[in-house]
This record gives structure tokens, sequence and C-alpha cells, in this order.
């Protein structure tokens, strides 16, 4: 075959290792090029795989496990069955680490926008205690709970942001459209000084909208931009993550449900078998909230000092005195990591219900809200029409 060209498909995870095997069957490359399948699963690395798919994967691996499939096996077997994309190229990439000795989760720390840290540190711990399985059924009794509550608190604030918008159109079709037609009546009653005061803001917010709605439209969009990007910011993500917490009524829901999160995932990470400083590490970054990780962070110092977790939580002042005395008290029980779940489940239903109390109540308020909105745009029109009736 000398000098004849030859083109064809090779599998390979490397060029270097493409290029070693045409060596090795004394074929010269001229140009080496990704196929169409790779080609697409490079468009597919990086992107993230949703809680529900991941879920998923532990528990069957968990299953796979325990029914004695070798953990090689069991990986291929979902990388192949798997219907998400990128979760199928990850497992694949996962698989060919583990076939060449990485341990487990030194493979999915490779996936960080995958697998998050909490499930590579359990995994860890798993794979050194010779409970793996166990700890992958948890990883997915977890995943799913934080799914499930995600879903509550969303599906509760739907209605409330449905109205804001719906209320909002209303409003700006009204002063852009609406307005407008009732000019002529307002101009000869603004000649004779007659026009009502809530008229003349009406009509004005109406005209500015006709006349520099792009400038509006731009002012927001700047403004927009540079909150987006100070508050991106450390001193920016501070103010605006103290800031969430004072909103009255809201903030005791977020705060309730970041805190709750933190202890959740606290003791889930002591119950197999992390170092309570790693675990602190971890669970810090998963509040959510500057303020409430900088409070960890700080009682993390405390505990390498020697000391006790309650302490430095009840002196920043950002944790509810109640789950900061039940903490204390297990910590002299030598029974944290299960009192931690016990707390975070008490919090989530305590928090649930008064999230749906607060949408109950918000609802109506909205409603009034808007009512009153629109009742003044409506007074705006109309009186300037009555006054002139009556001048008729």
């Amino acid at each position: 075959m000398s000098g004849q060209e030859v083109k064809g498909l090779l599998t390979a995870g490397t060029e270097t290792e493409v290029i070693s095997t045409l060596s090795s069957r004394e074929l010269f490359p001229l140009r080496i090029e990704l196929a169409e399948s790779a080609k697409s699963d490079d468009r597919l690395r990086g992107r993230r795989v949703k809680a529900r798919d991941l879920a998923t994967f532990y528990a069957q691996l968990s299953d796979l496990l325990r029914s004695g499939v070798p953990l090689l096996r069991s990986i291929e077997l979902l990388q192949r069955q798997s219907r998400n994309k990128v979760l199928k190229v990850v497992l694949q990439e996962v698989r060919d680490d583990v076939a060449n000795g990485t341990r487990l989760a030194d493979a999915l720390r490779q996936h960080s926008k995958v697998f998050s840290e909490l499930a590579v540190s359990m995994v860890r711990a798993g794979e050194e205690g010779s409970f793996l399985e166990d700890v992958l059924r948890r990883i997915a009794d977890f995943t799913e709970h934080q799914e499930d509550l995600k879903g509550k608190v969303v599906g509760a604030t739907v209605y409330p942001m449905f109205l804001t918008v719906i209320g909002g159109g209303i409003l700006t079709i009204m002063m852009v459209w609406f307005v407008p037609k009732f000019e002529p009546v307002f101009q000869r009653l603004e000649a004779r000084g007659e026009l009502p005061w809530a008229t003349t803001a009406v009509v004005t917010i109406s005209d500015t909208l006709a006349n520099y709605g792009l400038v509006v439209v731009g002012l927001l969009a700047a403004a927009g931009l540079f909150a987006v990007q100070y508050f991106n910011s450390d001193d920016g993500r501070m103010v605006l993550d103290r800031a969430k917490l004072s909103v009255p009524g809201a903030g005791r829901i977020y705060r309730s449900l970041a805190i709750a999160r933190f202890c959740r995932i606290l003791g889930t990470l002591l119950s197999n078998g992390v170092p309570i400083l790693n675990s602190l590490r971890i669970s810090k970054d998963a509040t959510g909230n500057k303020v409430l990780s900088n409070a960890i962070n700080d009682a993390s110092d405390f505990i390498s000092a020697g000391k006790s977790l309650a302490e430095p939580l009840r002196a920043s002042g950002e944790f509810p005195e109640e789950a900061v005395e039940i903490i204390s008290v297990a910590e002299e029980a030598n029974n944290l990591e299960k009192v931690l779940v016990d707390i975070a489940e008490s919090m989530e239903r305590r928090t649930y219900r008064y999230l749906e109390l607060f949408v109950r109540l918000l609802e109506p308020a909205m409603l009034l809200v808007m009512a009153m909105l629109i009742l003044f745009v409506m007074l705006g029109l109309l009186l300037p029409v009555l006054q002139s009736s009556n001048v008729l």
C-alpha cells in the first residue's frame, strides 16, 4: 500500500494514541479529525444535569452494587441506558477513569458541574468505609428531597409572580394606549388650570412612556446590568444577602430554608464519616448566603481550636436560639449528626407552613395593590371628564 491514501475511523482517548496506533500499522497520518459523534460529545461537556436524573443514577448504582454487580460493569450499564445525553457522556468518562484505576470519588470530582462536592465527599467516605452502596442511596434520597422542597417553594411563588406580570402589563397598556385618547379633554382643562393633580401625574407618566419608552427601557437595562455586576462582587453579594435576610416575612422564610439546608447537609456528611471541618466547609457554601456562610466559617475556626459548634453560632446572632440550643445538647450527647437532620426536617416543615400562609396573604395584598393602581389611573382619566361635563 506504499503511497496509497487510506481513510478510516479509530477509537482512542487522545490524538497521541491515534498516532501511535497508526504507526504500529505502518501508516503515516496526513490529517486527524474528530468524528461527528466526538464533536457532539465535546459540545455536551461542561453542561449541567438535572437533579432528578442524578438522583435516579445514584439510586440505580446503589441497587446494582447491592445486587453484587461490579462497580465498572454497573457504571457501564447505567451509561448505556441513560437518556440524558450529557450524563451519558460524563458516565463514559467516569467509567474510563475507573477502568484505569481511578477511585470513583476522584473520577466524579473531574466533573464538578455535574456531581456536587457533597456527593463526591460522601462517595469518598463510602469507599473508605466500604459502605458505598448505602452512601449512594442516601445521596439519592437527599437529592430527591432537595428537589421536592425546591418544587414546593417555586410552586408557591408562581401565582404571585403571575399576578405581578399581568398587572404590570395591564397598567402599561393603559398608560401607552388608553390615556392618550383623553388628551384633547385634558388640554382644555389644563389651559383653564382645572386639571386635577392625579390626572397630571397619569398624563406625565403616559407621555414619558410614549415619547421616551426606549430611553426608559435602556436606563432600566443599564441599571439592571450595574446591579448584577455590583451584586456579583464580594461587597455587593454581602449587601444583597444581608438584605434577603431582613425582608419582612420573606426574610424569615429565606433564612429558615438556608439554615435547614445547612443542617441537613452537615448532618448527612457527618453521618457518612466525613470529618467535621471538611463537612463545615462544604455545608457553609450550601446555604447560598454570604452572611450565614461567614458565620459558619467562624465556627470552623472555633472547632479547630477545640471548642464547640453551638457557641460561635449563637454569638453570630444569625441562627435561631432554639436550633443552637439543640445543637449544644447534641454535642454533649455525641449525636450531632442525627440531631442536625432532625432540626432540618423540623425547620422545613414549619417553614413550608409559614410559606403557604405568607403566599395566601400575599396574593390578596398584591391584588389590592394592583386594584388601587388601576383605580388611580381610572380616577385620573374620569375626573377631568366629569369636570368637563359639569361645566357644559
